[in-house]
């Protein structure tokens, strides 16, 4: 599908769809001026699924202001205006604008000898960069989504604005397609989902970013933790297991301190001469001080240190959203230090367990990598050191390309203290999050005196690669649910086996069935309530259970269940020991089928 841009060219709506968006944008700033002229516009840009814009109003918008606002946007693509760009200096573009003040503020923040661009369709003008389209009219099909409180500029401490979300397509073909795709992903969504599975729960009187991890969402953590701990043992790991807090002293020497207090949950008064004690937002500095209790040697290198770390990070409000960002999470978290020459084959093998780790939960399709830098102009977010920058993320790249990772470079997104490989993911709903990272530190060894005995008898500073092999348990969770809709491969699940008794008589050969499925370490649970069969096989079906487990006279007469799997449905009778094997032999070779069960659950 091609659409027509300002200057005249046709390209592609894959390739050009943010200039489309953007065009959208400005069609639903112009609806809401002409319906509600008092109300003064803040900025609309496009986004990864769409575009919004942020108004400032009296009160949120409605789902009947929304369609208001639709019909007037429809008005405005019928007339088919064109999207004409023009230029005004800074005192005229103020003058324009004089009765938007955060046009204002955006311009004033422009230099003074600056020609500054405006776009108009129809009597709508708005302060922009562009591109656009060429009219109007090609914003064929659209749809308002929904509306959100944001601050502007992000800042929690500004104004609360509107913010109106939108998508929009040249054919209404287009637009059903992603609609039906939205509501396919509102099912999966693990704020939901885990809910209605009794995964995690929130409670305001606990308080925001600090999910109650249930029963069954617990069991599925603990599985996760149990593998990756001897995973990292296997593959040459020291475990470890440090303080949740610690006097602000020790993030003082590493740099946190002061890159990082506003991110952190302090305890305390300084100027009361209290002793200062923070939560430790992660693990690297409390390990670096094992390192320090001996003198190392070039050859007791490398060293890997691993911990399953409750770490505490002071995230604003408005970023809060259930298991993804949190104020309290577990990481699996880790620390290599290694010579200069140890440096690649450790990243490596880093890498290498973390692609095994996805390719094992049957994400590894669904990940990408990013390569994040660091960037002068904010010197202020980093270690002021541009060579050291620029020799690490040299020696980064040189690593990365050697290993052909398929990476995005991005700036700005750096650690304080060292480039990172970022592994990506997202969700649902589109937007990308960060599950896993490995860092190249060039400064924290300097900083903590840590230093190893080389081959000449020279002291040396080691390299540091900080690490984690899956990452953030809680967002892992929510990316495991959303990605399997619920339904955990059999290995994963928190119950394997739900076992349904016809009746009451048969509750003791439920049991003994029990005892025998958790011999083999298999998770099983019964339903012992004096319900109908077939609403408790609905209602296990409803759970996602892996295998549903019927017995009733014939069963216990001989020995035998009756099986109805997530994968094949009815599967017939099986004698209860080669049942029991069959199953633990899943559990034991991690298969998934996930390709199998999606259609079941529709």
């Amino acid at each position: 599908m091609n659409i027509y841009l300002e200057d005249g060219t046709v390209a592609a709506f894959e390739d050009s769809k943010h200039t489309f968006w953007h065009t959208a944008s400005h069609v639903l700033a112009h609806a809401v001026k002409n319906l509600y002229p008092t109300i003064s516009l803040a900025i609309g840009p496009a986004i990864d699924n769409g575009f919004y814009y942020d108004f400032d109003a009296e009160k949120h918008f409605s789902d009947e202001e929304l369609a208001k606002i639709e019909a007037e946007m429809k008005k405005i693509v019928k007339a088919k205006h064109p999207i004409v760009k023009f230029a005004l200096p800074k005192d005229k573009a103020l003058e324009l604008m004089k009765d938007e003040p955060y046009k204002i503020e955006l311009i004033n923040e422009l230099p003074a000898d600056a020609e500054i661009t405006f776009y108009k369709q129809g009597d709508f003008v708005d302060l922009c960069a562009g591109p656009h389209l060429s009219n109007t009219k090609q914003v064929e099909a659209f749809k308002l989504t929904s509306c959100a409180g944001a601050y502007w500029r992000g800042n929690e401490k500004n104004k609360m604005l509107y913010r109106i979300y939108g998508t929009a397509f040249p054919k209404k073909a287009m637009l059903t397609e992603y609609l039906a795709a939205v509501e396919e992903a509102k099912k999966r969504d693990h704020n939901k989902l885990g809910r209605e599975l009794k995964l995690f729960a929130t409670d305001e009187t606990v308080g925001q970013g600090l999910p109650l991890i249930m029963p069954k969402g617990a069991k599925v953590i603990q599985t996760l933790q149990r593998w990756i701990e001897d995973l990292e043992e296997e593959n040459g790991y020291l475990l470890t297991k440090t303080p949740n807090m610690a006097k602000n002293d020790l993030y003082k020497i590493s740099g946190h301190w002061s890159h990082y207090k506003d991110g952190m949950f302090v305890m305390g008064n300084e100027e009361k001469d209290d002793e200062i004690i923070a939560l430790r937002p992660m693990t690297c500095p409390f390990q670096f001080m094992i390192y320090k209790q001996e003198q190392h040697s070039y050859r007791d290198l490398p060293i890997r240190y691993a911990e399953t770390a409750t770490l505490a990070r002071n995230e604003s409000s408005g970023e809060m959203h259930g298991l993804i960002r949190v104020r309290q999470f577990t990481l699996a978290d880790g620390h290599i230090v290694c010579t200069p020459d140890q440096l690649e084959t450790e990243f490596k093998n880093v890498v290498d367990l973390i692609k095994y780790i996805m390719k094992t939960l049957g994400i590894d399709k669904d990940i990408s990598y990013r390569f994040s830098k660091w960037s002068p102009e904010f010197k202020e977010k980093y270690i002021d050191n541009p060579e050291a920058w620029e020799t690490t993320e040299t020696i980064m790249k040189n690593i990365l390309d050697h290993l052909k990772i398929d990476y995005k470079e991005a700036e700005n997104e750096a650690a304080f203290y060292g480039p990172k490989l970022d592994v990506q993911f997202k969700n649902v709903h589109g937007k990308e999050d960060t599950i896993i990272t490995v860092q190249i530190d060039f400064a924290l060894a300097e900083r903590f005196n840590m230093t190893y005995v080389d081959a000449d008898g020279e002291k040396k500073l080691p390299y540091i690669i900080h690490r984690s092999s899956l990452g953030c348990y809680e967002r892992t969770l929510a990316m495991l649910i959303e990605k399997y809709a619920g339904a955990f491969p059999t290995w994963l699940a928190p119950t394997a086996v739900k076992i349904l008794p016809i009746s009451d008589k048969y509750a003791d050969y439920a049991a003994e069935v029990a005892a025998t499925l958790r011999k083999n370490k298999i998770l099983v649970e019964i339903d012992q309530r004096t319900e109908k069969i077939g609403y408790k096989i609905r209602e296990a079906r409803n759970e996602r259970v892996p295998y549903i487990v019927v017995v009733g006279a014939d069963e216990m007469e001989n020995k035998t269940v009756s099986v109805r799997s997530r994968q094949k449905g009815e599967e017939g009778v099986f004698a209860l020991d080669v049942f029991a094997q069959r199953v633990a032999d899943e559990i034991a070779s991690k298969f998934n089928y996930h390709d199998n069960i999606t259609n079941t659950f529709k």
